[in-house]
């Protein structure tokens, strides 16, 4: 199972937009702000920008366009919006129609996972066969229903979608619709003519029925293009009409005057006012097989043609014989079939050319899509005589058909947070190579490159060779668990690059499996691929630092104790946005082993840590200690693992750097390359990290150590070291806040070395530190300002006295929900004294940390008030429990939540939701509380878990919840345990990964087919998960 917590924006395709745009009308979700991912990316042949019809509105431009929304009163207003000869028609089909709501749960092929909604309409009201787009039926792991017009909800599981072709056919209970006659729409496509007037009805843009009216305008439309990366029809005409669809209005029939579906909605232009509609030749034909309970037989030879006008073709050399004996044979035809293109390795590779233009098959003229495709359909398997004209030129060629299912994938494999499968003749077909290799459909975890977030082919693994998924499987099953292999890829984008990555694989977060599509009960089968083989013992090595230029001075010597860490986060819980990080760590004991690294690069427990010692040796390492506030945490290695290597413990310096100090800053750069220069510190002063609007962690309460320097700023770890190479800083990264642009900020701030003393101090004696604190958050508050708010003459002095070169006091920013001290201490209190001294510095609070209470004095409304408060221990293991249930990511409100939260409506948070799962589709949101479960409160994770496993599974469960801004939610969340199962991750030191993986009692079963291949997987990397609030309204 794959989490959805977002490292990365949605994949982007590799072309440029043009002026129009073409769109499938599939009514996408797009609450996940972090998505940038453009459909409409392609220039289609006929020069139009084109997009997908998922949901939208019907509606055609040009002509009387008349719309009704909603199931309520329609006769009624059928009646009165429509002509006397169209009422009758409308109301039997509307009958017929269907709303889909659904999911594809996995990124397969070309599309990721998603929820979006669309339209369909019965054909067969005995068999329940729905016909909808291929889009929408997907490629990949469908979940959805189907809600009748008399707003009655079936499920819906794909029985067939076409290889090519935009149609698909889902499958219902009839018997399941209690209250309304289960009707059917006739296919007609010989009813198809210009200039015929027609209805488009169905769901647009997510309104339960949509009716307009239109006339259709052309019969030959090349088919349109959508974008690169992403699905296309081909070998087909479209018809088109003058129509402004969008999202939701996928799937929806295209009806005549008699009550005949003539065409498929399929998608439509984004600039102009046209709609294209599938022709229903082949699908008729489809349906016919279905219904006999045969197998849909597709032919190919690996080319696709496009149709062009016989000015083209001449120009192209057709021969005058040639184009008279077309015209005498079909007087109504104006153009021929060109090959556009032939892939390399093909059937057709060594015979047919780009720009060959097609005169027969097997003795007959074929100058249109269905007879050629009725051709190759009929003659899977056999040899063909091809006849075509290149440069006025007749050539005869034999070729023997393939079947089309056969270079369609049906399977793909998860691993290491990764999903791939054989590439697709629909990918191969759009950049004109051959349809062979693994392609890398889910580019995350060990399989996460660098470049394009995706159209990544694998050319081997380990030095072997991997052609198709059996190959990738085959050398995947012989490689142990976190072993460093070199893999060999390139971008279907660009052939001609090759490009080689050392990835470590990962089998100890997630499963290895196999998922087979099986179109009789519409799941996907899961097969395990074997137990990992056991990580191989570390044979120590013994290597040598860099030895950098005397001019450098002392300071230099620290780089045999500055590390680089780089942290791989399968979960990205506590609201973190990325799940790898790189930056230095500063090596603290080093007979001990520990280092002292930024939590913006380590910034919880779940997670594989490794150490590159002097860029030459890799050692596996574990976190020890998350600084509850500040912006550090100890990580630990065995000093075992790196034999002789002469690693030092940084000297630690008892100076405390003021402005005006000369310090050297010892770094690695942009490029990772060490740098040592002098500068000087330009300030110290206490700054506010700003917080964002998702919580997560954040350094607080911290003097903030400035440099006059610009390099600075390119330097995202290293160290400040005094004239004799002795640390008095720590030079580190902090995470901000999300911009607008919805990049995340950061900021490259010092810290002083002493603030971590009360850290690592006991864990030199061999002890764990143990904290207390106040759990407040503060912020500087000058005096002018102060004044007003009441400070007298007496206590301005005392803090000039207590602080000459810094005149402020501190006011209390936050106080944590929940905590003692919140139930004394105020916000906006300015704190006076602690234990009777003025405190003006941010490490004067250090107090805290061994104190179980503390005499505070604090201005309160202008009134000095004089109070006892309790600290509290605090401890550095950050989140250290995770349920997973619905595709959500649970666990208790983080340090950030209870900051930035003024009230704990439940101990149940979200943190993440997978998309494709039932958490995304019925509207749970990150940075919810669940404070109910089909009535049952569920106040921590022990009574969610409880309320949950009484749920069946396959049915609604009645969720409660609460938004981070206190508005109460019901939400009914459908069931999945067999793509979504309970799960729940308990840290545990015992265990190699540092986490136990508790699998959940199976729920019982309402008419679904639970998983039975254990725990759900913990990944939730990659395009997959979504951490934020709701940014939009769907599409």
């Amino acid at each position: 199972m794959d989490i959805d917590l977002t490292d990365s924006p949605s994949a982007t395709s590799v072309s440029t937009p043009t002026d129009g745009g073409l769109h499938l009308h599939k009514r996408r979700r797009t609450d996940d702000p972090t998505s940038d991912r453009d459909d409409s990316s392609r220039t289609d042949p006929e020069g139009e920008e084109t997009e997908m019809a998922h949901g939208g509105t019907n509606g055609i431009a040009g002509v009387n366009m008349n719309t009704i929304n909603g199931s309520e009163s329609a006769r009624a207003t059928i009646a009165l919006s429509e002509p006397p000869q169209w009422q009758k028609v409308i109301e039997k089909a509307v009958k017929a129609i269907v709303s889909i709501r659904f999911s594809q749960v996995s990124a397969f092929d070309t599309e990721g996972p998603e929820t979006s909604e669309a339209s369909g309409f019965i054909v067969d009201a005995e068999l329940g066969l729905i016909l909808t787009n291929r889009h929408v039926a997907c490629a990949g792991p469908f979940v959805g229903e189907a809600v009748c017009h008399d707003h009655e909800e079936v499920d819906v599981f794909p029985v067939y979608r076409d290889p090519v072709h935009d149609f698909g056919f889902l499958k219902f209970d009839p018997s399941k619709i209690r209250y309304m006659e289960v009707t059917s729409i006739p296919l007609a496509p010989e009813m198809a003519k210009v200039g015929i007037d027609i209805r488009v009805v169905g769901n647009d843009a997510g309104e339960k029925l949509s009716i307009l009216s239109g006339s259709i305008s052309r019969l030959d439309r090349n088919a349109p293009e959508y974008g690169d990366l992403t699905y296309n029809d081909f070998n087909t005409f479209y018809l088109q009409a003058a129509s402004s669809t969008s999202g939701g209005s996928s799937g929806s029939p295209v009806i005549d005057i008699n009550g005949n579906a003539v065409a498929l909605q399929a998608g439509g232009s984004l600039k102009a006012a046209t709609d294209f509609f599938l022709p229903l030749d082949r699908v008729r034909r489809a349906l016919s097989f279905i219904q006999e309970g045969k197998h849909v037989t597709r032919g190919t030879i690996q080319t696709q043609f496009m149709y062009r006008p016989f000015d083209e073709t001449r120009r192209l050399g057709l021969s005058q014989q040639t184009e008279a004996l077309i015209r005498k044979t079909f007087p109504e035809e104006i153009g021929m079939l060109v090959a556009e293109t032939v892939l390399p390795k093909g059937p057709a590779s060594d015979c047919l050319e780009e720009g060959d233009i097609l005169v027969s098959i097997n003795d007959e003229l074929i100058t249109k899509f269905v007879p050629l495709e009725d051709c190759l359909d009929r003659n899977v398997g056999k040899e063909i005589e091809i006849v075509a004209e290149r440069g006025g030129e007749r050539r005869t060629f034999k070729v023997v058909v393939q079947d089309l299912h056969s270079i369609t994938p049906d399977r793909y494999v998860e691993i290491g947070g990764a999903k791939l499968n054989n590439l697709s003749y629909q990918l191969a077909r759009s950049f004109c190579v051959p349809v062979s290799g693994v392609y890398v459909s889910e580019p995350s975890g060990m399989f996460r490159f660098e470049g394009p977030d995706r159209g990544w082919l694998l050319s081997s693994i380990d030095n072997k060779s991997v052609y198709n998924l059996d190959d990738f499987i085959e050398v995947m099953q012989t490689i142990p668990d976190r072993e460093r292999v070199p893999v060999v890829y390139y971008s279907i984008a660009d052939v001609h690059t090759t490009s080689v990555a050392v990835v470590q694989v990962e089998r100890h977060w997630s499963r290895f499996r196999l998922a087979v599509r099986n179109d009789k009960i519409g799941l996907w089968d899961f097969t395990n691929l074997g137990t990992p083989l056991p990580p191989k013992p570390i044979v120590p090595s013994t290597v040598k630092f860099l030895e950098l230029d005397e001019s450098l001075g002392p300071a230099k010597e620290l780089f045999s104790s500055m590390v680089k860490v780089s942290y791989y986060m399968p979960c990205r819980i506590d609201g973190f946005p990325k799940s790898r990080k790189l930056g230095a760590g500063l090596v603290v004991d080093a007979e001990r082993g520990l280092i002292v690294v930024s939590r913006n690069i380590v910034p919880f427990a779940m997670g594989d840590l490794n150490i590159t010692i002097a860029d030459s040796i890799i050692v596996p390492g574990k976190v020890v200690y998350l600084h509850p506030t500040h912006n550090f945490a100890i990580v630990s290695y065995n000093p075992k693992d790196i034999g002789g290597t002469p690693i030092q413990s940084a000297k630690i310096s008892p100076i405390n750097l003021v402005q005006g100090h000369q310090v050297s800053l010892v770094a690695f750069n942009h490029n990772q390359r060490p740098i040592c220069l002098r500068t000087v510190v330009t300030d110290i002063t206490s700054v506010t990290i700003p917080h964002n609007a998702t919580p997560r962690f954040r350094g607080i309460n911290l003097d903030a150590i400035t440099l006059d320097t610009p390099l600075a700023q390119q330097c995202s770890s290293g160290v400040l070291a005094d004239s004799e190479g002795r640390v008095q800083g720590l030079w580190l990264s902090y995470l901000g806040e999300r911009n607008n642009s919805g990049r995340d900020n950061e900021y490259h701030l010092g810290l002083h070395i002493s603030t971590i003393m009360p850290v690592l101090q006991p864990m030199q004696q061999g002890l764990y530190p143990k904290l207390r604190s106040l759990n407040i958050e503060i912020m500087p508050i000058h005096m002018a300002q102060a004044r007003h708010m009441g400070l007298s003459d007496e206590w301005v002095k005392k803090v000039e006295e207590a602080n000459p070169s810094r005149h402020h006091i501190f006011m209390i920013r936050r106080t944590e929900t929940g905590s003692v001290s919140a139930s004394i201490l105020q916000e906006l209190d300015l704190i006076l004294s602690v234990n009777g001294k003025v405190i003006t510095r941010m490490y004067e609070l250090d107090v805290q940390y061994d104190a179980t209470e503390l005499e505070m004095v604090v201005l309160r409304k202008k009134v000095e008030v004089k109070v006892t408060v309790p600290t509290e221990e605090v401890d550095g293991n950050g989140t250290s429990r995770l349920v997973i249930w619905a595709g959500a990511m649970m666990h208790e409100p983080h340090k950030a939540v209870l900051q930035q939260s003024k009230t704990l409506p439940s101990r149940v948070y979200v943190s993440a939701r997978s998309k494709g799962s039932p958490s995304y589709m019925y509207g749970m949101v990150p940075t919810m509380w669940i404070t109910h479960i089909n009535g049952t409160p569920t106040p921590d994770l022990d009574a969610l878990l409880m309320a949950v496993r009484q749920c069946p599974d396959n049915s609604y469960v009645r969720v409660k919840t609460m938004s981070f801004d206190m508005i109460p939610t019901v939400l009914s969340i459908k069931t999945n345990m067999h793509y979504w199962p309970t799960a729940e991750m308990v840290r545990d030191d015992n265990e190699e990964s540092g986490w136990r993986k508790v699998a959940d009692s199976p729920a019982p079963t309402k008419g679904s087919v639970a998983s039975e291949d254990g725990p759900a997987a913990v990944i939730v990397d990659g395009d997959e998960v979504d951490m934020e609030e709701d940014g939009g309204e769907t599409v």
